[in-house]
């Protein structure tokens, strides 16, 4: 009964040799069973060429269903669109003595009050708003080193994600100290100069003026956080280059600068399509002392620019008869090294086999005749019938 399974389980596993049978002349049936060395080269090399196999279908059919960006430059032709420029910057001060407005190469200027909100804020952040801050930092630190987590950042945009301050959770008794500039402003496709400065802003003939004078110079302080600001279309996922920043005063005149590039952008992924804005920035900042030379107004400055060529982003995916051509690609390369493998293996078993086959028959003595002579012959086997 047990020989009977054992034959059965041998004929189940001949099934899945892949290559060539040996043939039966080279078999020789031993005591423990029709397992020999030949079967045993051709199984190994089936079952390592089964589970290659297996193994890098798999890695292929996860590199199918990844996806990559893809990245294409051209001109950007639209002139007379308005930019939008989104914001949200708490500045150490009360409301009532600062003012943001934006002022282009054209000498247009655009008030905060069409679209911005003032609302009376608490500088310190709480622990929970620390914690977004710091995180929101070290992605930021992260990015700079490596450049290709935008892709990422990219496929994992969507419309339902957000990356804004989260509210404070607690009931502060705290009187608010600082001023939360939010909201969004439609500006000339031109470079131009967003700045917040002491007081508010009026126009005038030759550019605009902002009312500093009845406030007092001690209580200048333009420490303030850049919890976002980015341009064109808003996609809550995108984490911008001066989101997280937080700059501290040392002085009361105290001027700080962003020097900002704007390149248009057009995002197509397989989540969202938008037409956003990346931008690189360079950052200054300075005490202004006209009695050493460093003239200036104490404020926050963004000087933006805007670049002439466009972005185009599109998120692509492998398709289909590519992945079906390397897949078969890899069946066919496993199939003709395994068969390689096969022969070579085959090769030295059949010289190892016949050489111990050679050494079982040698000569025997000659045996002498009764007229002198000797008998050089090999004797025939005998067969063992007893």
């Amino acid at each position: 009964m047990r020989r009977l399974n054992r034959r059965k389980t041998l004929s189940l596993v001949k099934e899945l040799d892949a290559f060539p049978k040996v043939p039966e002349s080279y078999v020789e049936t031993s005591a423990s069973g029709d397992f020999n060395s030949f079967f045993f080269v051709g199984f190994s090399v089936s079952l390592i060429a089964f589970t290659t196999m297996a193994l890098l279908t798999i890695m292929e059919f996860s590199v199918y269903q990844d996806t990559w960006m893809k990245y294409e430059y051209e001109v950007d032709k639209d002139f007379s669109s308005k930019l939008r420029i989104n914001i949200d910057i708490t500045v150490a001060m009360k409301c009532q003595y600062v003012g943001a407005d934006v002022l282009d190469l054209a000498e247009t200027m655009v008030a905060s009050a069409d679209g911005l909100v003032y609302e009376p804020a608490i500088f310190d952040l709480s622990p929970q708003q620390r914690e977004w801050q710091r995180m929101l930092q070290l992605i930021q630190s992260r990015l700079q080193e490596e450049h290709s987590l935008q892709d990422v950042i990219f496929k994992s945009a969507f419309k339902s994600a957000s990356t804004a301050l989260p509210p404070r959770e607690d009931d502060s008794s705290q009187p608010p100290d600082a001023c939360r500039i939010r909201g969004h402003l439609y500006v000339n496709k031109v470079a131009g100069n967003f700045h917040i400065t002491v007081g508010k802003a009026i126009p005038h003939p030759r550019g605009h003026a902002h009312l500093a004078a009845l406030v007092n110079h001690d209580s200048y302080n333009f420490s303030h956080r850049i919890d976002h600001l980015s341009f064109g279309e808003l996609v809550p996922g995108i984490i911008n280059p001066l989101d997280g920043t937080e700059k501290i005063a040392l002085d009361h005149n105290q001027m700080f600068q962003y020097f900002i590039t704007v390149v248009p952008t057009k995002l197509h992924t397989y989540k969202i399509s938008a037409d956003t804005h990346q931008f690189a920035v360079t950052e200054r900042e300075r005490v202004i002392n006209h009695a050493a030379g460093s003239h200036g107004v104490s404020g926050i400055f963004m000087k933006y620019d805007l670049s002439s060529l466009m972005v185009t982003v599109t998120e692509e995916h492998m398709p289909f008869w590519q992945f079906f051509v390397r897949l078969c690609g890899i069946v066919g390369g496993i199939f003709s090294t395994t068969g390689m493998l096969h022969g070579i293996g085959k090769f030295i078993v059949e010289i190892i086999y016949c050489r111990f086959r050679l050494g079982a028959y040698k000569p025997v003595n000659s045996v002498p005749f009764e007229d002198g002579h000797t008998d050089n012959h090999v004797p025939l086997l005998e067969n063992n019938t007893h």
